[in-house]
């Protein structure tokens, strides 16, 4: 057994133990709910180490010195979010999917309940988190922020908590997942996605780990939606260079560019449930390969630096930043730290 990546998983189970006393936590639909509960993991600090490649991080770090990173970017007293909860919770407690929408008003589809009722699943979604919300100071707080809190409010299973999208909330639903894979098993991609070490950065080692192990991935795209079913296709590919296989996919025919149907959410929630069992010796290769080449990158631009030539070294360090994130470092922010310290002139463009 891993410990090192079993360890913060079991810090969020003893988490969820002290949850509130869930006896008298209404049930059905609820709207415009208000939460109060923060936690470490929704802090700005730990959205960066998680969320953002190391040097982007080091770069938002430096810009928020004077006035310093806020402790929690959501004031909680001003959000408002809405609820499903079944009557009948299944006897190890609830499901959880956390729905990020493309939308502004906190709604549950109503062509849902029936299928949340029959799987035990509580929806939660927040209010004002559409597309033209901001990512990482709106979007990923208000996601986490509204699993932390039912997760206080109700009995639920830790292994059945999930988080999705459609369109482009689906897209933040995959950086969360990639993100804290020690909070969400499984992630809906319904309709949205991107590929992983280009436009979504790795996040460390440990959650990277977490993440190839213990995350289920479920893709649910109109079958006629033919940008996202392209997108959908590079995005699967590069989660099996990550080596990450633990990934399904469902078509819905005669489908544009729609929100999953009752039919196919009953499917996905279905497939969640369904975590498929690692090829160990594969999964070792695979993280062998990566180390390997990810070594071989960060040796390059070392002797880039030594050599004198800043801007090549730099240039690369910010493709390795881009491709490998919180993999590369502490190495990586190292390095770029040796080039921030050179005399001006000579440490070229700082990354960004």
């Amino acid at each position: 057994m891993n410990w090192r990546v079993l360890l913060p998983f079991l810090g969020l189970l003893s988490w969820v133990a002290m949850a509130d006393d869930t006896t008298s936590a209404p049930t059905g639909l609820q709207d415009n709910v208000v939460f109060s509960r923060y936690a470490d993991l929704s802090g700005s600090a730990e959205l960066l180490r998680r969320l953002v490649s190391p040097l982007n991080a080091r770069r938002l770090r430096q810009q928020a010195s004077g006035a310093g990173l806020r402790e929690q970017a959501i004031d909680l007293a001003q959000e408002r979010f809405a609820l499903y909860v079944p009557a009948q919770p299944p006897p190890a407690g609830y499901a959880v999917l956390v729905f990020v929408p493309p939308w502004h008003k906190a709604k549950v589809p109503p062509a849902w309940t029936a299928t949340l009722d029959r799987h035990g699943v509580i929806l939660v979604t927040a209010a004002n988190a559409g597309n033209d919300a901001n990512p990482l100071d709106r979007r990923e707080p208000l996601a986490l922020l509204a699993a932390i809190n039912v997760m206080a409010r109700y009995r639920v299973d830790p292994q059945r908590i999930y988080i999705g999208g459609f369109s482009g909330g689906s897209r933040v639903a995959l950086r969360l997942a990639i993100g804290y894979p020690d909070l969400f098993r499984g992630v809906l991609l319904n309709a949205g996605s991107d590929t992983v070490g280009d436009t979504i950065p790795l996040p460390p080692e440990p959650l990277m780990a977490r993440f190839q192990e213990g995350t289920r991935l479920v893709f649910v795209t109109g079958e006629r939606d033919t940008p996202r079913q392209d997108a959908d296709r590079q995005s699967r590919q590069s989660l099996r260079d990550a080596c990450v296989t633990d990934i399904d996919t469902l078509s819905m025919a005669w489908t544009g560019h729609q929100l999953a149907d009752a039919s196919s959410l009953d499917r996905a929630l279905i497939s969640l449930d369904k975590h498929r069992n690692d090829d160990a010796a594969a999964l070792a290769a695979c993280r062998a390969r990566i180390e390997h080449d990810l070594a071989a990158q960060l040796d390059k631009a070392e002797a880039l630096l030594n050599g004198g030539k800043t801007d090549d070294a730099l240039r690369l360090l910010q493709a390795i930043d881009t491709r490998y994130g919180g993999l590369a470092a502490p190495r990586s922010v190292a390095l770029a730290e040796r080039l921030l310290a050179l005399p001006a002139g000579d440490a070229g463009t700082p990354p960004h």
